[in-house]
């Protein structure tokens, strides 16, 4: 492996495809144009361990006897197991040699069966045990990535069930549902505000079961220093305004729940980055990421085994950057430096 900041014909020809996946929640895409799957993705069915139901998913299993890494993506909040914003992955996975699936987990986040329930969870999990017992995938490199919903189910999965990710790249992410379900309310966004409730059984009155629920499903309530997934929390700055539904808070409220106290960013700066949109003079990114494309880097913290970025952007996954962390997480030792 050559390193993806020294990346081969692959990675070149998806950079030049753009790698810059903007969407609603609900799921547009507006840079994404390439028109199939890659050879070799297959829609395959899998017994989920929650239900014992079918469940579907799309996969590529490397041929050979060779281990290889395997990352799963989780589709965004209103997507479904085909959900096209997997694409650039699955083709870099294609290229690369490495393993993929993309699972349903009981699709949209409308019902109660979805939205981070012990069920979706149970189907990520053995989504995982499909690959592992179809290819051959090296336990020690299993990756989750994911974007908005699928950052919120990325955050669940990677701190709910120990052992079974090295890293979870993840992408403007909602981490708090009691807090977003409030942030939407009167809002353009409040149609998601009543997705909360129908998935969690009614509205999110103080101490009601729903809030409870809401709370179960919400990342913050596991996310702490223990958890031993590493982490790459990612965020455009413009989020939260204007046609953006996710406030950038959500992102530093889960990196701060994963580092040390003293490694936390401190509350007002979280308010008024998230409510400003800029970053305090001293605290700005000095350095040049080529893996975050046309998207500045505006603001880093690393501490203990979690990252946290916010570019110059808005609701998006950049999937160049999303894979360069993987690929040096995986092979740290041959990854290239910038």
């Amino acid at each position: 492996m050559q390193g993806i900041f020294n990346r081969n014909k692959h990675f070149h020809l998806l950079a030049a495809a753009g790698l810059t996946l903007a969407w609603s929640l609900g799921g547009s895409l507006e840079n994404l144009t390439a028109a199939d799957w890659p050879e070799g993705v297959r829609d395959i069915r899998f017994v989920s361990g929650g239900d014992g139901t079918d469940q579907p998913a799309l996969f590529f299993g490397v041929q050979g006897s060779e281990p290889r890494p395997l990352i799963v993506f989780l589709h965004q909040w209103g997507g479904d197991y085909k959900y096209l914003g997997g694409r650039p992955i699955a083709r870099w996975c294609v290229a690369e040699k490495w393993n993929f699936i993309q699972p349903d987990f009981r699709g949209p986040n409308v019902r109660p069966e979805a939205m981070g329930s012990d069920l979706a969870l149970a189907d990520i999990e053995s989504a995982v045990a499909y690959a592992k017992k179809n290819a051959p995938v090296d336990s020690s490199r299993i990756f989750v990535v994911g974007a908005s919903g699928g950052g919120h189910a990325a955050l669940l999965a990677a701190s709910r069930m120990p052992g079974v990710f090295k890293g979870a790249s993840v992408w403007v992410p909602i981490s708090d549902l009691v807090a977003w379900h409030e942030q939407c309310l009167n809002t353009p966004h409040a149609s998601y505000s009543k997705n909360i409730e129908a998935a969690c059984g009614g509205k999110l009155a103080k101490g009601s079961n729903a809030e409870k629920q809401a709370i179960a499903r919400s990342p913050l309530t596991y996310l702490n220093p223990e958890v031993e997934t590493m982490f790459d929390i990612n965020a455009g700055i413009n989020d939260g305004h204007e046609k953006a539904a996710v406030p950038i808070s959500h992102s530093f409220h889960a990196y701060n729940a994963l580092v040390r106290e003293e490694a936390r960013v401190k509350d007002e700066i979280v308010t008024m980055m998230t409510k400003e949109r800029k970053v305090p003079d001293g605290m700005k990114f000095t350095k040049v990421d080529v893996s975050y494309k046309d998207r500045s880097v505006l603001f880093r913290r690393e501490a203990d085994r979690s990252r946290l970025t916010i570019f110059d952007g808005a609701h998006e996954m950049i999937a160049s950057a999303a894979l360069a962390w993987v690929e040096s997480t995986a092979f740290p030792a041959e990854a290239v430096k910038q």
